[in-house]
């Protein structure tokens, strides 16, 4: 969301950790799977950081929590892992496992356009004055 309100400036993993109070540290892997990813492209150097490599209308929400979260289940068993004695049986996994499709079939009807349609108030809370 802070790349998408600032798409005319080059960001900072500092800037983005500052406004949201997180590690950099952390911020920094998520900065480099997103570069991998192509959703983010990252400069080198002095004045270097990054930026959107995509307009915010052609990020799915859907398609970016599929590639971040992966295809991790909400519980172990989700995915057949696991120890839990009733999982040969178990009529939850296949309700969990419907559910996370259903989550993400929602996630597919927005981009990252429309968490920044209010630009000003996003603006005011996320930009440093």
């Amino acid at each position: 969301m802070y790349l998408a309100l600032n798409q005319d400036h080059v960001v900072t993993i500092a800037n983005i950790a500052d406004t949201y109070k997180i590690s950099e540290n952390h911020l920094t892997k998520v900065v480099h799977y997103l570069g991998q990813q192509a959703y983010i492209k990252t400069i080198r150097g002095k004045g270097g950081g990054m930026r959107l490599n995509k307009t915010p209308t052609e990020i799915s929400l859907g398609d970016l929590f599929r590639k971040t979260e992966g295809k991790a289940g909400l519980l172990p068993c989700v995915n057949g892992e696991g120890d839990c004695c009733i999982m040969s049986v178990c009529r939850l996994i296949a309700i969990l496992n419907e559910s996370q499709q259903a989550l993400y079939h929602v996630f597919d009807k927005y981009t990252l356009a429309d968490l920044v349609v209010d630009k000003f108030s996003l603006s005011q809370i996320l930009t440093p004055s």
